[in-house]
């Protein structure tokens, strides 16, 4: 049965369920995760959901290091050909935990200012790798945003490759309203995602709400949903599509994609001929190429592990 056979299959019969298929566990290394909920819906797909609801999926500390130790399983998982990521609950997030982080920047390890800041440093860097992990990780990762999704949450989704969100989903650039700038990826991610210089200034300076319908319309997302479990049944059948396909070839195509959007056109191209000549020697491609000839869709063919 296909990709898109079996996801179709998921979405009619009503089956999706964070366990469902839920057959390989991943865990940190000191347990099972806390802050998010792995799981596999379908072939080839992983399912990550942030998970502490009753909070608002509120970032906190446990959140910053079990992503780091997921996605760096994730990435080297040959099992896995796609990730949907999403927020259990009523929200997708509410952001950074207050709480944690005005205890962790409290802490001013350091005899003078010199080390202080050094170590402050350190801890940002570190938060800003939490997101960067998704770019890292060569499988593709599909967001999957309902209702809120504030400040962090826009430093989250503007680190993955495919935004779908909910009629109801709205975001917001947070930082200014609590005294900083956003400092793990917003400032850096936003202008490329969305392309207006204009909108991303006022967003981020004003701190003011976007809703779905200007989301879409700027490109913050590619598709709006009426409700979220019209979106996960949307984001499953997706992920098949892509999980259908050689897996060599997708991987290849979002490394390519952001090594592009960081370097000039020529940079781009010349990598993208490096990397082609080893890649170009793959199966996959005979694969494909002889189900076309047979008239038969990509998600037919049976390829290979990565």
């Amino acid at each position: 049965m296909s990709f898109i056979v079996r996801s179709a299959v998921i979405k009619n019969q009503g089956l999706w369920s964070p366990a469902l298929g839920a057959s390989r566990t991943m865990s940190s290394a000191g347990g099972s995760f806390t802050a998010l909920s792995v799981t596999h819906p379908a072939n080839a797909v992983t399912h990550v959901e942030l998970n502490w609801p009753e909070k608002r999926n509120a970032m906190g500390r446990a959140f910053w290091s079990e992503m780091i130790e997921c996605f760096n399983q994730i990435a080297v998982d040959p099992e896995c050909r796609v990730v949907i990521f999403s927020g259990a609950g009523k929200i997708f997030t509410a952001g950074i935990d207050l709480m944690h982080i005005t205890s962790e920047f409290l802490k001013q390890e350091g005899d003078d200012m010199a080390r202080k800041s050094w170590n402050q440093r350190r801890i940002l860097s570190k938060y800003q790798d939490t997101f960067s992990v998704f770019e890292k990780c060569p499988k593709p990762v599909i967001v999957a945003i309902h209702g809120a999704c504030i400040g962090a949450g826009v430093d989250l989704i503007t680190a993955c490759d495919i935004r779908l969100c909910t009629k109801d989903a709205w975001f917001q650039v947070k930082e200014v309203d609590i005294g900083l700038a956003a400092d793990v990826g917003t400032l850096q991610r936003l202008p490329k995602v969305i392309g207006s210089r204009s909108l991303v200034n006022e967003l981020a300076l004003t701190a003011r709400k976007m809703y779905s319908d200007e989301a879409k319309s700027c490109g913050l997302v590619s598709k709006v949903f009426p409700d979220k479990e019209a979106m996960m049944a949307g984001a499953l059948e997706m992920a098949g599509e892509i999980a259908g396909r050689s897996p060599v070839a997708v991987q290849g195509t979002k490394i390519n994609l952001i090594y592009s959007r960081d370097h000039s056109v020529p940079e781009g191209l010349n990598y993208m001929a490096t990397w082609n000549m080893s890649m170009l020697q793959t199966h996959d491609i005979m694969k494909a190429a002889q189900a076309a000839m047979e008239k038969k869709s990509p998600e037919e063919v049976i390829f290979s592990k990565l």
